[in-house]
């Protein structure tokens, strides 16, 4: 009686235990009808918004990293090869259910007798591994085991053997073939005999079996894997899968895999062997045709299956698609002409701001031929810098700051100690405009303290964003991660009044007859700044790429299309790791992302503006070639006035306002931008400049090289607040740069000069929640996509951010 208490015991423990495994691991499996994707023949055709073809979809099948576009039929690969295959990978793949527990048990037994530890995993989950359990990474963890098991079973309940060894042929990996990864069997004939699958002897297929455990190795040195052959061949007569007569002639036969010299003798030996050229494997892979639109069809695959699934996607019918084939081609185009770094790529995406339609993507550098399957215009996530902050001062006008509104430009109390690019403040009040146009840390940290990291967590939200949990402060100036598509569509509202829409690819799916199957219900937007408040956050964004010319270190001068506004932001992570520039124009929103692939640090030379600007606004201007040229539509109830020498616009019963200052306490009050400067002046972090006996003007401190003559600008142009009221224009004849002389006036931390306050103007009590501790240099360390964007290139003018903005020319410091 003990006995069977003890069992039912046992059983009830056994059943929770695999309850406890269903709810962690099994509730949300990928189906296996995936796979059924190689008893489809259709080609589906993709045209674009205009109805032109673009292209075609074709069924594929995953392999890890890879994929295997150029499927084959079971008929269509040698008999020899599957034959080998079943011996050497699963001798009990025609008597098992998905997972082979003898064999498991065998491979256990003979590792810990002979200490040859044999793998135990079945073709069916081997099949199950690399497609629909990829994201896994071949990880030997429970979780995966687990999966793995459950799908192998309902692989073998939805699909015969044939068809699963047929899936198992079309996704092994074969090796390195340079280029790209050899997948299949079909790739590997080509590559290692240059021959069709189909053509394969007994030989060559035993060949390529023994290759499958480790392919990089094992080719590379013929002889000590030969013997391997002659036993599978023994194993293959054991099974009854060959005859002793069809073994004994193969060990025979002579085989000359690509890259190899070997000399044979009579018996099947080999006399010598000698690995001449590797590189043959990539010259037998002819390199895939140059494909339109490769990523834009990849993402319309990925869009489409969970709607219509695959057997409809790949039966040959037709998909409409919201593709514009010139901005595609631009955007290729602006990708091939692209001028990276060494072992950068990119990803690039445009969408139309009236209705979120995806108008072109490109996702990796193109180079000729079919790029990797990898798109980083959509599947990428990215810190994004300091392109998130135009989306901070939008929402700190939308809670009723204006752009002349200023924030102290000053190291912050507590923990967080993020910096401004250059590790220098001003301790002054800055606007708005300035600091954006500057993309100064200090104060956009600031105004997010103020503001309230929640309302903007919430913002982000709702256009399309996904905050990192506990990111902080440090959210304000970059830690979001973001595909290019995903600040497109960010971005997009800015151009059309305010309004998201969640980007879409297609609008119409039809079937082989010309049924209609799908279509795209009409694109919902949802208002997320008012018509008034988007006006502003355009107004300052093409004040980042409008306010400052090239000469000035204005680098987002580059996004600029003639007869075309434009606005955007740049953006640099820490350590140079992500280049960004984000925009829009009246037509046509778009994002460029510039970094590497597997992450890590670009060159210091690499520049936001220098960089992926060039090729937003490549591809931006070809999307744009041929149409009118249109501007945005100004919303009513919007003025302007110019303050601080530049023109800014407001909400009508707000222009004539004081400004506000802002420390980012919440303790605000009114006042121009020296009106609540600290008592205490602030201390200058570089040495006191000395004049030069030359030009007059400040000499770069110790360390620095000397700065060039700076050319006659307009205040406005060079972007520095403007002289007190009690300037004579006297001074500015006396002084053509318009510049106070040297040692006239403190420097900002940028090394402009910054016009002298009236005393009138100082106020007499201490800052509002500043110590005078915070206006002194202290230790600070950025933190990882920290919104710096860096230095401009040697002789470029340079200022208190991103280098945006006007001021004495200042070479960088690498």
């Amino acid at each position: 009686m003990r006995f069977f208490t003890g069992l039912g015991v046992l059983l009830l423990l056994g059943a929770a235990g695999a309850g406890g495994l269903w709810w962690m691991w099994g509730r949300d499996l990928p189906s296996v009808q995936d796979l059924d994707v190689l008893e489809l023949s259709g080609k589906t055709r993709v045209y674009d918004r205009n109805n032109v073809l673009v292209g075609t979809l074709t069924p594929s099948l995953g392999s890890g990293q890879s994929v295997n576009r150029d499927l084959l039929k079971l008929n269509q690969i040698s008999p020899w090869l599957q034959k080998a295959i079943v011996t050497s990978e699963d001798r009990r793949f025609y008597e098992h259910h998905g997972v082979d527990y003898i064999g498991i048990a065998r491979g256990l037994l003979k590792g810990l007798l002979k200490n040859d530890l044999e793998g135990g995993s079945s073709i069916t989950q081997q099949v199950v591994k690399n497609t629909l359990l990829a994201d896994l990474h071949s990880a030997r963890t429970p979780e995966r085991k687990f999966k793995e098991a459950l799908l192998a079973y309902q692989l073998e309940r939805n699909f015969n053997k044939d068809q699963i060894l047929n899936a198992y042929l079309n996704v092994v990996y074969w090796g390195d073939g340079g280029r790209n990864d050899i997948i299949g069997a079909g790739t590997a004939a080509q590559a290692y005999f240059r021959k069709p699958a189909s053509d394969l002897n007994l030989a060559e297929s035993v060949y390529l079996t023994i290759l499958v455990p480790a392919p990089n190795s094992r080719y590379k040195d013929f002889k000590a894997y030969r013997p391997l052959m002659k036993d599978l061949l023994n194993r293959m007569v054991e099974d009854g899968r060959i005859t002793q007569a069809e073994a004994e002639a193969a060990w025979k036969t002579p085989i000359y895999p690509a890259g190899w010299r070997i000399g044979w003798n009579s018996d099947g030996t080999v006399r010598s062997a000698v690995l001449e050229n590797p590189g043959r494997l990539e010259q037998n892979m002819p390199p895939p045709p140059t494909q339109t639109a490769f990523h834009y069809l990849q993402a319309v695959e990925r869009e489409l299956i969970p709607k219509i699934g695959r057997k409809a996607l790949f039966a040959g019918g037709k998909v409409y698609t919201a593709l514009d084939l010139q901005a595609q081609q631009a955007a290729e185009r602006a990708s091939r002409n692209a001028q990276l770094p060494d072992g950068a790529t990119l990803g690039l995406a445009l969408v139309s701001p009236k209705n979120g339609e995806v108008l072109a993507l490109v996702g990796q550098k193109l180079t000729g031929g079919r790029p990797s399957d990898w798109d980083n215009a959509t599947q990428a996530r990215r810190q994004v810098g300091s392109s998130i902050k135009p989306l901070l001062y939008t929402l700190a006008l939308e809670k009723g700051w204006k752009q002349s509104d200023t924030v102290l430009d000053a190291p912050l109390t507590g923990d967080y100690q993020p910096q401004n690019y250059n590790g220098r403040w001003t301790g002054r009040y800055v606007t708005l405009r300035y600091a954006l146009d500057h993309s100064l840390n200090l104060p956009t940290v600031r105004i997010a303290q103020e503001i309230g990291l929640p309302a903007f967590e919430d913002k982000l939200r709702e256009l399309g964003l996904t905050p990192p949990p506990d990111a902080g402060l440090s959210l304000s100036i970059g830690t979001l991660e973001a595909s290019p598509l995903q600040m497109a569509a960010a971005y997009a509202p800015f151009a059309n009044g305010g309004i998201y829409y969640a980007p879409t690819l297609v609008r119409r799916v039809e079937d082989e007859r010309g049924q209609t199957i799908y279509t795209r219900p009409a694109p919902q937007g949802k208002r997320v700044w008012d018509a008034r408040t988007a006006w502003l956050g355009l107004d300052m964004i093409r004040g980042v790429v409008n306010d400052l010319t090239a000469e000035q270190g204005g680098l987002a001068t580059r996004a600029q299309i003639p007869g075309w506004d434009v606005g955007g932001k740049t953006g640099t992570t820490n350590d140079v790791k992500d280049l960004w520039f984000v925009g829009v124009t009246p037509n046509v929103a778009g994002a460029v992302w510039v970094g590497k692939q597997a992450g890590g640090p670009l060159p210091g030379w690499a520049y936001s503006g220098e960089i992926p600007t060039p090729v937003w606004q490549q591809a931006v201007a070809g999307a744009l070639a041929g149409q009118p040229h249109q501007t945005f539509r100004e919303p009513s109830g919007i003025t302007y006035r110019v303050v601080r020498r530049v023109e800014m616009a407001f909400r009508e019963e707000e222009a004539d306002q004081e400004q506000m200052a802002h420390d980012g306490s919440g303790d605000n009050r009114s006042g121009g931008f020296f009106s609540r400067r600290s008592s205490t002046p602030a201390p200058a972090p570089e040495p006191e400049a000395q004049p030069s006996p030359v030009t007059g003007a400040p000499t770069p401190g110790e360390g620095e090289q000397a700065a060039p003559t700076m050319p006659e600008t307009t205040d406005q142009q060079a972007g520095l607040e403007p002289a007190p009221a009690e300037s004579t224009p006297n001074e500015s004849l006396q002084n053509p740069s318009g510049l106070p002389e040297a040692g006239s006036a403190p420097q900002d931390s940028t090394g402009d000069i910054l016009t002298p306050t009236p005393p009138e103007a100082l106020p007499t009590e201490p800052v509002p929640g500043v110590s005078s501790s915070e206006l002194q240099p202290v230790p600070q360390t950025p933190d990882e996509g920290n919104g710096y964007d860096n230095l401009p290139p040697d002789g470029a003018w340079q200022n208190g951010g991103d280098p945006n903005g006007g001021g004495v020319a200042v070479p960088p410091t690498f």
